[in-house]
């Protein structure tokens, strides 16, 4: 193996790890408010929880987009 693959393997690791991060803060953000908008209102609950998962999907596609990224571009 080469050195320069494993470089570019290391960079896809770290450019992972980099790219889990923002869609684990967004997903933590979605199911915290999601709990207390529960808690204020909890008639609201079945479009409070449908909400709640639309913005997990979304937020978790862009984990996977990351995942993906590094292997379809790199060397």
């Amino acid at each position: 193996m080469s050195l320069l693959a494993e470089i570019s393997g290391s960079i896809g690791s770290i450019g992972y790890g980099l790219a889990a991060i923002g869609p684990g803060v967004g997903i933590g953000i979605i199911f915290g408010q999601g709990v207390q908008a529960i808690a204020r209102q909890p008639e609201a609950y079945g479009i409070i929880r449908q909400n709640m998962l639309l913005g997990f999907a979304l937020a978790e596609a862009l984990a996977l987009i990351g995942f993906v990224v590094p292997f379809v571009y790199g060397t």
